[in-house]
């Protein structure tokens, strides 16, 4: 999908299309706005229903936010200016200080998620869920998937999703799920690319290494070390050579990568490895000094884990903790108990133990709860088993306890 999230957005304020728009920086309240405007404009009846009567000056600019908060996403307006996703707010307004910043509504962005998956798999069954906001989709058995080298069904998908949803997307076709990522990439927003096999000198030997999906900074760095800057610098490498400098594993992917190979099939269901909530604070936060606003985060984050446990039909039963420091580094624990559990009540328990383990006299900038070794609930029951829910008595208080 185009730029999702501010896309959803833009449909409920179509006065800021092509206008520099960022999400982000906390999530959205479904009264805060509406109030807002019912302060300022007291004489107007303001509603859900007539939010695209907003007048621009209303909207907050980047230009005045204070906070630790991070983009979401930003429209390919705001993308000009070099504003991307995981970038500080703070940043993105040196940048692009005019840009209209919006809180996220992840409730909106999961049902137009379902909206736009429900379409798909109406045309092309064979889908691999990847996020929010993309997917695989194996065109080899859909009817009329091969005419134009799958152009045509590329057309069909995007026309459905425009006319049920108002969002574009833009689809890469490709053999394998390797070059279809980089193909989806190449034409945004609202672009068909398509990549045959025979187009991989041409097209695809000129990138950078980074375009692999697979290859991240610390490779890409190592990689540029050894005078390899583009993916047909990269094929040009030998494999033992790779696997050499690279081990054995990684650098048979990377020779392969750089041919174009891909044998992983389309998978049409998987089954997540943990659930996780973290927050960044507006401010560093001390363990002592800021005792209480940390246990009523810590254990609003174990209560979030929980219903996201409960809402999802899983158990699990390795806690995990996440701390990144002032200055950035980050640490996590983790500890599995006996017993699968769901309820906020263990977990946090649990999770205040590995607190013990971490050194607390730093000032925190993020903090995050896990729960991983997940099963399906109604699997784990239909073995006769029962889900462990009662945390046993601390024997010493628990960090962040009150």
């Amino acid at each position: 999908m185009d730029a999702f999230y501010a896309s959803v957005e833009l449909l409920r304020y179509p006065q800021l299309k092509g206008l520099p728009v960022v999400i982000g920086g906390s999530r959205r309240r479904e009264d805060d706005l509406l109030g807002r405007l019912r302060l300022a404009y007291p004489d107007q009846a303001w509603s859900a229903e007539n939010l695209a009567e907003i007048p621009l000056d209303f909207f907050p600019r980047l230009t005045s936010y204070s906070g630790r908060g991070v983009v979401t996403t930003a429209t390919y307006a705001a993308r000009q200016f070099g504003v991307g996703s995981a970038m500080g707010v703070m940043k993105a307004a040196k940048l692009c200080p005019d840009a209209i910043l919006l809180p996220v509504d992840f409730e909106q962005y999961r049902h137009y998620s379902q909206r736009f998956k429900a379409i798909i798999t109406d045309i092309a069954p064979v889908m691999e869920n990847r996020g929010v906001d993309e997917v695989y989709i194996d065109f080899t058995d859909v009817p009329g998937g091969q005419r134009e080298g799958g152009r045509v069904l590329a057309r069909l998908i995007q026309k459905a999703i425009f006319d049920d949803t108002g969002l574009t997307c833009s689809v890469g076709v490709a053999p394998n799920k390797l070059l279809a990522k980089m193909a989806s990439e190449f034409n945004k927003p609202n672009g068909i690319s398509i990549v045959q096999a025979d187009d991989l000198q041409t097209l695809i030997w000129p990138l950078p290494c980074r375009k692999v999906n697979g290859i991240g900074p610390k490779a890409e760095a190592k990689l540029a070390a050894q005078g390899i800057h583009t993916i047909g610098d990269l094929a040009n490498r030998e494999r033992f050579w790779l696997m050499e400098n690279f081990g054995k594993s990684y650098g048979a992917w990377l020779h392969d990568a750089a041919h174009g190979q891909d044998n992983r099939p389309v998978e049409t269901s998987s089954e997540p490895v943990s659930l996780s909530r973290e927050t960044t604070f507006e401010r560093d936060l001390h363990a002592v000094r800021d005792r209480e606003a940390l246990s009523a985060i810590f254990t609003q984050l174990c209560e979030q884990v929980a219903a996201d446990l409960q809402r999802k039909g899983y158990v699990g039963k390795t806690i995990g903790i996440k701390l990144r420091y002032d200055n950035f580094q980050s640490v996590t624990r983790d500890h599995t108990v006996d017993a699968y559990l769901d309820l906020a009540t263990p977990i946090r328990h649990t999770a205040g133990q590995l607190l013990k383990r971490v050194d607390l006299t730093r000032r925190l900038r993020l903090l995050g709860v896990r729960v991983g070794s997940l099963m399906r609930k109604d699997e784990w029951l239909a073995q006769g088993m029962q889900v462990q829910n009662v945390a046993p008595q601390p024997q010493t208080e628990s960090l962040f306890e009150d």
